[in-house]
């Protein structure tokens, strides 16, 4: 299998499980406890179905947005996500730079393994930094300064992992950051010997945003949930949230929103946009799906800020779905970690021309000319 024959998820995946070994493969693909809000994001998009037009002279659709003050050129962008280098090479760069060449966000995540100065650099696309609240709180300022000084345009606050997850995959397969070797993961890093060849010859792993804080996650090695559980602040408080705002001062989105009342207390506080999420189903097993709960937030707040869907999106048809219910866009992270493992930056382009094709060609068949013309009308949910 290569890269040409990937056309949806499961071939982005099968070849992502090729290409990587057992630990860092299951910690893209697992989840939290059960599991069952990991699979449950996907299969919400299947409780409703779309309601085409016929004969709207649809040409070719506008299927551009603006999110975060910056025009996209698809309502669909890359989700912040950690330690990209473990998943191909060339990591963060490979996927900024596929971001900018389809015209749409490249989002970087605090526990990158490129700095935020080196990324622009590399690209000069619309991106956004996606923060956490360290215990140390000169590093949080230290982070936002930064972004503001290299050109981000856009903020989110990450409020959903205060703890981590239990993710039994990550202690069954002995998942660390940087990697190290045990009885159980030797044999997979010998297997697969082009990641292990391409990991120890190319720049040397590191949390590169924060590595000048703590060594831990990035000489000294940590299991993500123990990192997680020494260096992010329990304790966040809305008054934090609020403080970020005030200190970047531009588009900022609060990222893991799931209630009206959240999302309400959201407007108040000034945030700009929302990102319904669960964590990709790795933080609190059993929680909502971010699309079942898309239709009473927009309700609530749509109008007064942007909701980013985020969790879930495998096909251009979910965005649509998603859209019509009330997002303004949607940003996916598990099927992109896949074509970056499947292809490096060639894999994340092919997959971003997937999902744009998908995304034209089924405005078509909507009948649909602009992304305004999805809406409530569209979709049918069944009993």
């Amino acid at each position: 299998m290569s890269l040409k024959d990937c056309y949806n998820f499961d071939d982005f995946r099968k070849l992502a499980k090729k290409n990587l070994p057992a630990p860092i493969f299951h910690y893209i693909d697992g989840g939290s406890d059960d599991e069952s809000t990991l699979k449950r994001n996907t299969e919400a998009f299947s409780k409703c179905d779309l309601i085409p037009s016929i004969l709207t002279s649809v040409g070719e659709p506008d299927m551009t947005t603006e999110v975060f003050g910056q025009k996209i050129k698809m309502p669909l962008f890359l989700s912040p996500t950690a330690m990209q280098r473990l998943y191909h090479h060339d990591g963060d760069k490979a996927s900024a730079r596929a971001a900018e060449k389809f015209g749409t966000i490249y989002s970087m995540s605090t526990m990158a393994t490129t700095s935020i100065e080196e990324i622009s650099n590399v690209s000069g696309g619309p991106k956004m930094f996606q923060l956490y609240i360290h215990k140390d709180k000169g590093l949080t300022d230290n982070l936002i300064d930064r972004c503001k000084r290299s050109g981000f345009k856009a903020m989110c606050l990450t409020v959903d992992t205060v703890v981590a997850g239990n993710r039994e995959r990550d202690h069954r397969w002995g998942f660390t950051t940087p990697p190290k070797l045990n009885f159980k993961s030797l044999l997979s890093f010998a297997t697969h010997p082009i990641w292990s060849i391409n990991y120890l010859t190319h720049e040397k792993f590191q949390l590169a945003n924060v590595s000048h804080f703590t060594k831990k996650g990035s000489s000294i090695a940590k299991g993500v949930m123990e990192y997680i559980n020494e260096q992010y602040d329990p304790k966040m408080s809305w008054q934090d949230a609020k403080y970020c705002i005030k200190r970047w001062g531009g588009p900022f989105a609060i990222k893991g929103v799931m209630s009206v009342e959240d999302a309400k207390r959201a407007v108040e506080i000034g945030a700009s946009a929302i990102m319904l999420s669960n964590h990709g189903g790795r933080q609190l097993d059993g929680s909502r799906s971010p699309f079942d709960q898309l239709p009473a937030i927009a309700e609530a707040v749509g109008g007064k800020l942007e909701i980013i869907l985020d969790g879930g999106i495998r096909r251009g048809t979910h965005v649509l779905k998603a859209l019509a219910a009330g997002a303004k866009a949607c940003s996916f992270g598990k099927m992109f970690l896949f074509s970056l493992a499947a292809g490096g930056q060639q894999g994340v382009e092919h997959l971003l021309k997937n999902m744009h094709d998908e995304i034209y060609r089924n405005m078509v068949l909507m009948g649909c000319k602009s992304l305004k013309e999805l809406n409530s009308s569209k979709l049918i949910y069944r009993k």
